[in-house]
């Protein structure tokens, strides 16, 4: 076991949660729930408690945190709520660089998938850009709700294990 894994776990779950509660957004209760099945032997070890802690958790708490999400491009610049990380996250695919006609698609998908789901539109833009957005836009508002609950779970995982990499990387980097 590295030397990162024995810090990893030998933090208590107040130095657990700081250092892993922003990998879901606004949503550190993931963190916590994680940090009980210590101990990690490695990242996979890590990455399947944050999910359980997700999958098992209520149905209200699943929604709670999709909806904790920030709804893409629209917010970018505007919204002081989006955390630094999404910020980042949403200009690396571009959705800080919209042209007016790109602006307006999104709102336009935007406001539909909300109608639609009563959520917002999850993808992990790091592993995308807008025009592949856009098409997952338009291809996944014809799926049903639950579906479409499962498919931004999926995708909320995603994020939160590209995070993950950076925390870890950066625990090691500070070692």
């Amino acid at each position: 076991m590295s030397d990162v894994w024995h810090r990893v776990n030998a933090l208590d779950e107040s130095a657990f949660t700081k250092q892993f509660g922003s990998l879901y957004e606004h949503s550190p209760w993931i963190a916590q729930k994680a940090w009980e099945q210590r101990p990690f032997r490695d990242e996979a070890e890590l990455l399947t408690a944050f999910q359980s802690a997700v999958r098992d958790a209520p149905l209200d708490k699943q929604m709670a945190l999709i909806r904790a999400h920030p709804e893409l491009a629209r917010r970018v610049g505007v919204d002081a709520s989006l955390t630094e990380t999404s910020r980042q996250e949403q200009a690396s695919a571009g959705l800080n660089r919209l042209s007016l006609a790109e602006h307006a698609r999104f709102t336009a998908l935007n406001d539909a998938y909300g109608t639609r789901f009563s959520m917002p539109f999850i993808i992990c833009v790091r592993l995308s850009e807008k025009d592949r957005i856009l098409a997952e836009m338009e291809r996944r508002i014809r799926n049903t709700p639950d579906e479409e609950r499962r498919t931004a779970l999926a995708e909320i995982d995603k994020i939160a294990a590209l995070r993950c990499k950076d925390v870890l990387k950066e625990m090691e980097e500070n070692a």
